[in-house]
């Protein structure tokens, strides 16, 4: 697995792991295979794990901690705080205090077991705090030791340009795919601006870019994309069209639809690292070796081309989950 630099010299593996799946949004939470994938991912090269504390809750964390226990291997961990949720609830709140980032560094120390979190990231913006303030308490846990570097979480251009002024970003972490690519207006030009690496998350659309939706889908219980606006039956209808037009690519390409996909994002820069997510080693080992596929200039064109006449139906959150996007 070739490495990647997002700033500052924080070098961490092309394609890193979205281990949230592995304990809510997407079914049933399986911890013994789960614990298989992250030893897989190791084995495969792959030394970029992503949690958040809200992930469980606290379960996510718990979980890396328990493989970090057993395992020779230190992966770099990058997780997240700022989504304050109750367990069983998918509604939340935020907070950015300097104070409560401390006590949420505190308690994710607690539950990886470890001495210093590699990358910590605002995982959504509180609009009514100041971000000069969260930057200025997330500086000082640095100074301390408790925190490597800092991220930040579906921010706005404007919110990015004033955090970075306070102390340096390493990664911003916004989804991005063939079928989310808004961040391409403001947000990925102020990272190149700055110099800040760009982390996509669901860089497969939550799996429809895998080609899996192809009809009306039925989910398990738990899976929060049967709630999503994407996915409901007229906009799965429309959007079918995207990705079967990443699937007729990747059959010339002779990749899968998801080896395309993460393909398609490792081409837009050397500063971006996605994050695929997944509880399933043969989907780890198909995610991890899109790193060798290798896209010209034609075969972009003729992604831009055909995307360029197919609208995305539907938006990415309900309105309860698009709380501090492009904040």
């Amino acid at each position: 697995m070739r490495q990647r630099t997002l700033a500052q010299g924080f070098d961490v593996s092309a394609i890193g792991l979205g281990c949230m799946g592995m304990s809510e949004f997407y079914g049933p939470r399986d911890d013994e295979m789960s614990m298989r994938v992250l030893h897989e991912a190791v084995d495969l090269g792959i030394d970029f794990f992503d949690t958040a504390d809200m992930y469980g809750p606290h379960h996510n964390e718990e979980l890396l901690g328990a493989f970090l226990a057993k395992s020779k291997a230190r992966p770099k961990i990058a997780t997240k705080f700022g989504i304050v949720r109750k367990p069983g609830e998918y509604r939340r709140s935020l907070d950015n205090s300097p104070e409560y980032a401390r006590a949420s560094c505190e308690a994710s120390l607690a539950r990886l077991g470890v001495e210093r979190i590699d990358l910590y990231y605002v995982h959504r913006i509180n609009r009514e705090q100041d971000i000069e303030d969260t930057m200025g308490g997330l500086s000082r846990l640095v100074e301390e030791g408790k925190i490597d570097r800092i991220g930040l979480c579906e921010i706005s251009a404007d919110t990015l340009r004033r955090a970075h002024a306070v102390h340096p970003v390493t990664a911003v972490q916004t989804e991005y795919s063939l079928w989310s690519r808004e961040v391409e207006n403001e947000v990925l030009p102020t990272c190149r601006e700055l110099g800040v690496g760009f982390v996509p998350y669901s860089p497969l659309g939550r799996g429809f870019l895998t080609g899996r939706f192809q009809d009306d889908s039925e989910f398990e219980s738990g899976d929060f994309r049967a709630s999503l606006p994407r996915f409901q039956a007229d906009a799965v209808t429309s959007n079918r069209r995207i990705a079967n037009l990443v699937r007729a690519i990747a059959t010339r390409k002779e990749c899968t639809p998801a080896q395309l996909a993460l393909a398609w994002l490792l081409a837009q820069g050397d500063d971006i690292v996605p994050i695929p997510g997944t509880k399933k080693i043969i989907y780890l080992r198909e995610n991890t070796a899109a790193a060798d596929v290798g896209l010209n200039d034609e075969d972009l064109q003729e992604l831009e081309d055909g995307l360029a006449a197919l609208p995305i139906s539907g938006a990415r959150y309900t309105e309860e989950g698009m709380k501090g996007v492009n904040a």
